[in-house]
């Protein structure tokens, strides 16, 4: 059924939450695979059926699924036009790299998203930490949320891989109306990238190789710096629709781009973290004196009020510049590990190869 008139209950905020609206509001998880309507909580077999076992169907049978090593499952099929609006995960942090997040809209062959599942969710280091943003939201401890809005005019096909050799334990909810879609209205992508190491006066690069129209609208960096000193002079450029040699946006600075300054850092000579609706520094992992050698952070910066436009295509670059003597900049080599996210239309290119497991890792410093 489509909504021909009125409110199609998409691009939803405080300012249209009281109009009514006859899209439909449907759920799938564990205990509803499908999302029909009058379906959920009707399993008799599951994770929790043990649990349940003296209170039979309905009470709690199938929380969450086992994803078997090597193997990729659907974790939501929808066959309507309409959107995902919120998605919800939870697992443990050691399979957080080993885990790859994907995303087909309308039948696409080539995922419009595909991104380990803590980095798309702003957690790259594979340790919990919390978030209090606007589209991405983590809490205690380790509950994953999404709010970003992921149209589809045909179907929506959601799917997670385990790359490891051990069998992971997965809860997960996703949220979602049918409804119709606009003409206007763009197709959402994610896409992870690591330079591991950043090569010597090289940039890592964030996206390439986007054709078509659409709109950037966030970044998420994983960076470990391999070096002392100040790591964050470098400047993040964006080239627009032609352009070259040059970009047409340079930042300043990466702790300017994300919204800091002075270095991050506190009156007491410490780096400061903050964690704002489309900003923020939450992760900082400092070395213990014994096998944790470097520091680590993580940074996120959503251009929801600002979101930076294209109509041909796009690339995104930025530098990592520390300090030398003499006052002169140092190319680092540090290990750099993004997410960029956009909206645009389809069709899209498929994305560079994801590294197999021992190229996405996070060495943790843990003896084994």
């Amino acid at each position: 059924m489509a909504n021909n008139d009125g409110f199609n209950g998409l691009g939803m905020s405080l300012g249209n939450l009281s109009r009514l609206s006859r899209a439909r509001t449907r759920s799938i998880s564990a205990e509803n695979f499908t999302g029909e309507k009058g379906r959920g909580g009707m399993a008799t077999e599951g994770t929790g059926a043990g649990c349940a076992r003296d209170l039979g169907q309905g009470w709690k049978v199938s929380p969450s699924i086992e994803i078997a090593p090597h193997t990729t499952v659907t974790l939501a099929e929808i066959q309507e036009a309409g959107a995902i609006q919120h998605i919800w995960m939870t697992t443990f942090p050691d399979h957080w790299r080993s885990l790859i997040l994907r995303a087909y809209w309308d039948g696409e062959e080539h995922p419009s998203i595909e991104c380990p599942y803590g980095d798309f969710f702003a957690n790259g280091w594979c340790e919990r930490c919390n978030i209090s943003s606007l589209p991405v939201a983590v809490n205690p401890a380790g509950g994953m949320n999404s709010y970003w809005e992921m149209p589809f005019r045909r179907s929506a096909r959601l799917t997670i891989e385990n790359l490891s050799d051990q069998k992971v334990v997965l809860y997960y909810q996703v949220d979602y109306t049918l409804t119709d879609v606009p003409e206007d209205v763009a197709y959402f992508h994610a896409q992870w990238r690591r330079s591991n190491p950043v090569s010597y006066k090289q940039v890592h690069t964030l996206l390439d190789n986007v054709k078509g129209q659409g709109h950037y609208v966030g970044t998420y960096l994983a960076w470990q710096v391999n070096s002392p000193g100040w790591w964050g002079e470098g400047e993040i450029k964006f080239y627009l629709d032609g352009d070259k040699d040059f970009p047409t946006i340079c930042g300043t600075g990466t702790e300017d781009y994300f919204g800091g300054a002075w270095n991050f850092e506190h009156p007491k000579g410490e780096y400061g973290t903050y964690s704002t609706p489309f900003l923020g520094l939450p992760q900082i992992i400092k070395p213990d004196g014994l096998y944790r050698s470097q520091q680590r952070f993580g940074m996120y910066r959503w251009h929801i009020m600002d979101p930076i436009r294209f109509s041909e295509d796009l690339r995104v670059t930025i530098q990592a510049l520390g300090w030398r003597h003499g006052h002169r900049y140092l190319p680092l080599q540090d290990d750099i590990a993004s997410v960029a996210y956009w909206y645009q239309s389809e069709p899209h290119g498929p994305y560079p190869a994801l590294p197999d497991i021992d190229g996405l890792e996070v060495v943790t410093g843990q003896l084994y």
